[in-house]
This record gives C-alpha cells, sequence and structure tokens, in this order.
C-alpha cells in the first residue's frame, strides 16, 4: 500500500494584485519542492487573468510518508508563513493515495472500491480518447504543426487528462455519488 504513490492538490486562493509576488513566491518553494526525498512531479494550474484568482497546485510524491513529510516540513511551514499575506483564504490541501483524489467529494470521507475507481475512471476516459481527438487534431493542423505522432499524443493526453481532473471526475462523481461510495 505504501509504494503506490500519493498526490496532493494544493489551493490557493490569491488576493487582488498580488499574483506577481505569489508567482515569485513560487519561483522559491518550487525548486525545495522537487529536491524533497520521493518528489516525482507537479503541475501549476494557473487563474485566468482578470476572472479567477486560484492557483490550483497538483504534486506527486513515490510514497504517501515522504509527502507528508514535505507537507508537514518547516521549510514548507515557513514558505506558507512567508506567503500568508497574499491569500485569500489559509493554504488548504488534501493527501489521496494513487488516483484517489480523482474521487473526491465533499460529502465523503470514504473513497469508492478499486474496482468502481477502475469502472469509472475507464468510462470517462473512453469517450474522452475518442472525442478529443477529433477536435484537437485539426485544430494542430490548422496551427500549421505538421503531424508528429508523439506530439499530438502529448497534447491530446494532456487534454484529455486536464478534463478529467478539473472537469470530467468532480461532475461525473457527484452524479453516480449513491453507486459509487454504496
Amino acid at each position: 500500500m505504501e509504494n503506490k504513490g500519493a498526490s496532493v492538490v494544493i489551493t490557493h486562493h490569491i488576493l487582488d494584485g498580488k499574483r506577481q509576488e505569489y508567482e515569485k513566491w513560487l519561483d522559491e518553494i518550487v525548486p525545495i519542492t522537487k529536491h524533497s526525498e520521493g518528489f516525482i512531479d507537479l503541475q501549476i494550474v494557473r487563474p485566468i487573468p482578470d476572472l479567477t484568482f486560484v492557483y490550483t497546485v497538483i504534486i506527486r510524491f513515490d510514497t504517501i510518508s515522504h509527502l507528508k513529510h514535505w507537507m508537514e516540513s518547516d521549510n514548507r511551514k515557513n514558505l506558507i508563513e512567508k506567503a500568508n499575506p497574499l491569500f485569500r483564504k489559509n493554504d488548504n490541501y488534501k493527501i489521496k493515495s494513487g488516483l484517489d483524489f480523482l474521487f473526491e467529494s465533499e460529502n465523503e470521507t470514504k473513497v469508492p472500491v478499486r474496482w468502481k475507481q477502475f469502472i469509472v475512471t475507464w468510462s470517462a476516459i473512453y469517450p474522452l480518447s475518442l472525442l478529443i481527438p477529433l477536435f484537437v487534431l485539426p485544430f494542430l493542423r490548422f496551427l500549421q504543426i505538421p503531424v508528429n505522432h508523439y506530439f499530438d499524443g502529448l497534447i491530446v493526453s494532456g487534454c484529455i487528462v486536464f478534463l478529467m481532473v478539473f472537469a470530467v471526475m468532480p461532475n461525473y462523481t457527484k452524479l453516480i455519488r449513491k453507486w459509487l461510495y454504496k
């Protein structure tokens, strides 16, 4: 169970006019995070200028213990304290093992059984894997980006993962909540 990886989804609600300062703070904390034991990768979803103010940071570690060690470290605590004047709300995060964060629900404290996670994830990815290339590939050709199987796959899979994490799964899991958590 320990070696299946762990993710943390962090949301920071940034005060108006503090975005540049927050970006400088990210330049400070990201390299320290990357050098933490067990670090795998991180993604930063930035707000849309003049429309939203929430940064979402997803960090993956190889084990829950390595992730918890980073999240509870003095380095991180000091850097969060330094950034607190930039936040509308306190530092907010949730630690999940594997892909459990896709099945996060405000009303549920437990995670669905693995076979239900498999069925739900597969049933969401399959239609996306059919539809997204129909839209993305013509758009890439319209931009006169030459056909490259690897680049096309990178862009298509990136779009699918983005939609899965931020649009499909949060809504899909709400829709099938009764079955999923039964």
